[in-house]
């Protein structure tokens, strides 16, 4: 997985922080977006981030997955 791949959403992540949907649970499965970084070090040391993938979504909305939870969309 690289940044620019665009990525769908494979299993059910429930987050509280969309911008339409402010302190509701919204599930984010299904939904499409762009790799923005792939997190694996900080500071020039190498890390072990538990949620690795930063996806950008639509509307300004970024989220942090792990690398079982997103599929590459082909095409």
């Amino acid at each position: 997985m690289n940044v620019g791949d665009r990525v769908r959403v494979t299993s059910s992540v429930v987050v509280y922080h969309h911008p339409e949907h402010k302190k509701i649970a919204f599930d984010l499965q299904g939904m499409e977006g762009e790799v923005a970084a792939v997190l694996t070090e900080w500071q020039g040391r190498p890390i072990s981030a538990n949620l690795p993938v930063l996806v950008k979504f639509e509307k300004r909305f970024k989220a942090h997955f792990r690398p079982d939870e997103v599929s590459i969309i082909e095409g």
